[in-house]
């Protein structure tokens, strides 16, 4: 999302950077232990009924532009949701979209298969920026993943679907499969864990625009749990707004082409490109600055890109691919 005008604002960089999904990370988790609770309640009056229990999701759905809110959005906060762009006349994409309709079986719940006509549903293909198929994307808690493009073996696909539901399931806390078995009910359908009041503080104060009260009640969360990623990635986008707070869009980006050299300007640049949504570019221009510099400066622009890595989350495929390429001008 852009501002109208080239002069940024905090608020409009809430909606801008949600790409650390910070405050739905917190929110999917719990709307996954209430689905799950759901899904165990009813497994359980099922058999008490004489009744199998039924798989939790339809493994393998076509979807549309009408049915994509529900199908794809909504059970994004329950199950990853992988989605197959593909096309009749498309040939790798019939050697692909079996191997994704094998897999989604062989995992059996542990992520939906979306398929996505792109020739029938044009303005999803749009929105998501679709330039080739076959395409292969995610949606976690209402979060776009982006996953590869053009056609894969099996064994690459079961890599990247491996990584996909580890980041589900440790950033938001969503996991598919089966109903969980009766005896496992009253435990899932328990009380619910409140959140942090620490970390709620936090969010409250992202929201609110008090990004200095948020870095530090982000810091203080951390003081406490070193561990916690959910407040890494507040502290690591808190920070991020805080610092392009104010700029320029225009100035910015003129200054950088004008001196590619010029450390500083590279960083409010690569800052405002994340912002913006760009994030391979953010990543690009560092990596770049990175090559061409040396000592105090080659470092302080590595240190500001492993900070951009944490508001992304360090599984995306961008960071992975920015993190190959860094280790290549370094060494």
């Amino acid at each position: 999302m852009q501002p109208r005008n080239s002069r940024l604002n905090s608020s409009a960089l809430r909606g801008a950077v949600d790409l650390a999904a910070v405050k739905a990370a917190g929110e999917a988790a719990q709307k996954a232990e209430q689905a799950r609770a759901e899904r165990a309640r009813q497994a359980a009056a099922a058999e008490a009924d004489g009744v199998a229990p039924q798989s939790a999701y339809q493994l393998v759905i076509d979807v549309t532009e009408d049915t994509f809110e529900t199908e794809v959005v909504q059970r994004s906060t329950e199950v990853p949701v992988v989605i197959d762009f593909w096309a009749e006349w498309c040939g790798p994409c019939k050697q692909l979209s079996p191997i994704l309709e094998g897999l989604a079986e062989e995992y059996a719940g542990a992520f939906v298969l979306a398929k996505i006509d792109v020739d029938a549903n044009q303005l999803i293909a749009q929105q998501f920026g679709i330039q080739g198929i076959p395409a292969v994307m995610a949606v976690v808690a209402g979060q776009l993943v982006p996953l590869f493009q053009g056609a894969e073996s099996a064994a690459n696909v079961r890599k990247v679907l491996d990584q996909l539901i580890l980041v589900a399931e440790q950033r938001f806390g969503i996991s598919g499969g089966a109903v969980a078995p009766a005896g496992e009910a009253a435990e899932a359908a328990g009380p619910q864990r409140p959140e942090d009041p620490a970390l709620a503080a936090a969010h409250d104060a992202l929201d609110a625009g008090d990004l200095g009260g948020a870095i530090q009640a982000y810091r203080n969360v951390l003081a406490d749990q070193p561990g916690n990623t959910e407040a890494k990635l507040g502290l690591a986008q808190a920070e991020l707004l805080k610092r392009v707070e104010g700029l320029d869009l225009q100035a910015v980006r003129a200054a950088a082409a004008a001196d590619p050299k010029d450390v500083g300007t590279q960083l409010q640049a690569a800052d405002l490109d994340l912002v913006g949504g760009h994030v391979e570019d953010a990543f690009g221009r560092l990596v770049d600055t990175v090559g061409r510099t040396f000592g105090e400066d080659r470092d302080t622009a590595r240190l500001r890109l492993l900070e951009l890595f944490e508001v992304i989350g360090p599984e995306d495929p961008r960071v992975v691919a920015a993190r190959t390429a860094l280790a290549r001008v370094l060494f």
